[in-house]
């Protein structure tokens, strides 16, 4: 790969490579195939990158040492590609000995061994990432001459010189598999919200939730990982650890690729319920974090409420949410994992949340009266793929319980950055203006007129706890006023031109020997 090739050359190549299953298979289940080889693909180019540069530096040896000597270097590497048997074919698990083979009438299955292989020879590492989907499946991909067809069809779209991914650092690999899987998300539909959150949202949730340098940050809902780390890049270096979890096997594959793209191969992501059967367990206790964000799925019906009513870790013991709404399920398990006394929480939420009575109500109003609540902020309408409505997000912060640093502070911030975002056909943006504006504005906590709001503990008491941003924060614009003067004339300069129309329609019919 020259070095005229430019990041954005290698997204759109990825992204055209779609065309293959456009129309006959849903980007739902598509965007596993383009992904996993999008992953091969720079495995396979960084893995032969390496070895001819392992074999250039021992050009001097004979063949038979400076094959021992490479071999035992890149058994070092970060990944390994082991040599596979399939009948009476052995070759290296590799992307250009797949292509090679590309018009096989076995393509799918080669590709299935290939990547099984792999992920034997990288076990601890790479488990469970490559074989979420199987190439060689007549449900997904069609009967055989048809599946053989779009397979072949992927690897000679993988195989341009774009996609020549062997001197690509790892910030443009992971741009652009973040970019895939955005991309993904504007055309999957409702399913997008499982594994999807915008990228200047995920930046301001990051950036609210204000990880430091040696935290344990948490995303309870992790989808494709993609606000994780993005809550990472907001420390400025790698003294950070993530860990996440997610119910999907699929989205979990591309979270654990999303993370080894983007060079961070030390998180832990578990595949478990979280508000049900949560893994991230230490000592048969919860483990505990310094920040925890997420974007978790809007109003879950059927999350478990039944199964939580003697939960082991006491998530639910200020009362438990509707069956039909899991939104405070989420948030109680995100205070119940966020460190005593320190910890912090970002969490984005349906604006139901604030208002919602019954045991939402309950639930709201023993989270303020402990004064964990340190702010809201209401956002744009149409910033997801997946719904319309506008949402929120929520900061908690466990500093401010008793005992806390924070302890003394009780007000809560309210803002309404509802009206600023960039306007889009099908979704609207955040840009960074608002972002920074939100930021500066939660960062000094200062009201600002028909923008922000600082509550106290008796505004928000009266207002029976409940956090409708409106009762906050006074948008109300009055509409200017009326000059009579000019409104008459206007009249009369409009009746005035209405009667030359008038003259001018008369003497045209009359011209053309109609009689008006």
């Amino acid at each position: 790969m020259t070095a005229t090739v430019r990041p954005e050359d290698i997204r759109n190549a990825a992204w055209a490579a779609c065309d293959t299953f456009r129309g006959a298979i849903d980007a739902d289940q598509y965007r596993h195939y383009v992904l996993i080889m999008l992953f091969f693909k720079y495995m396979s180019d960084q893995w032969a990158q390496h070895a001819e540069q392992y074999a250039a530096e021992y050009k001097h040896m004979s063949p038979a040492q400076r094959e021992l000597r490479v071999r035992r270097q890149m058994d070092r590497e970060r990944f390994k590609l082991p040599e596979i048997t399939a009948g009476n074919d052995t070759f290296l698990a590799s992307f250009e000995e797949l292509h090679a083979r590309r018009n096989a009438d076995n393509i799918g299955e080669l590709i299935d061994i290939a990547l099984a292989a792999i992920e034997v020879a990288n076990q601890g590492k790479l488990d469970g990432i490559l074989t979420n989907v199987s190439f060689n499946s007549e449900a997904n991909l069609g009967a055989t001459r048809e599946r053989n067809r779009r397979i072949k069809q992927l690897l000679e779209d993988f195989n341009k010189s774009a996609l020549n991914l062997r001197k690509v650092s790892e910030d443009v690999i992971g741009d652009a598999y973040i970019f895939l899987i955005e991309k993904f998300a504007t055309e999957g539909g409702k399913k997008a919200g499982e594994f999807f959150t915008p990228r200047k949202v995920s930046e301001l949730v990051a950036k609210l939730a204000r990880p430091k340098a040696g935290d344990m940050i948490c995303d309870p809902a992790c989808g494709s990982a993609s606000l994780l780390l993005r809550a990472g890049e907001e420390v400025g270096g790698n003294n950070f650890r993530l860990y996440g979890q997610e119910p999907n096997a699929q989205t979990l594959g591309l979270a654990k690729m999303n993370m080894y793209l983007h060079g961070v191969e030390s998180a832990r992501l578990e595949r478990c319920n979280t508000l049900t059967d949560p893994a991230l367990i230490e000592k048969d206790r919860l483990m505990q974090f310094d920040v925890v964000v997420a974007n978790p799925p809007f109003s879950l019906d059927k999350w478990g409420a039944d199964e939580v009513a003697n939960d082991r870790y006491r998530r639910f013991v200020r009362g438990i949410p509707p069956k039909s709404r899991g939104d405070y399920a989420f948030i109680l398990h995100m205070l119940a994992i966020a460190k005593r006394g320190e910890g912090r929480v970002s969490v984005v939420v349906p604006h139901g949340v604030l208002f919602r009575g019954g045991a939402e109500g309950r639930i709201r109003e023993s989270i303020v009266r402990d004064n964990l609540l340190d702010a809201v902020i209401g956002l744009p309408a149409q910033l997801f793929p997946t719904t319309g409505i506008p949402v929120c997000i929520m900061v908690f912060d466990r500093s401010r319980e008793e005992g806390g640093v924070r302890a003394h502070e009780r007000d809560v911030l309210f803002i309404d950055a509802s009206r600023d975002y960039e306007p889009g056909k099908r979704q609207n943006h955040l840009r960074d203006e608002d972002v920074a504006k939100i930021v500066q504005t939660f960062v000094q906590r200062k009201p600002i007129e028909r923008y922000s709001h600082l509550a106290t503990p008796k505004e928000i008491e009266d207002n029976g706890f409940n956090l409708n941003i409106p009762r906050y924060v006074d948008t109300f614009e009055p509409e200017a006023e009326i000059d009579l003067q000019a409104v008459q004339d206007e009249i009369a300069e409009l009746e005035k031109q209405l009667a030359e129309t008038r003259k001018d329609m008369h003497r045209y019919l009359k011209e053309l020997g109609i009689r008006v």
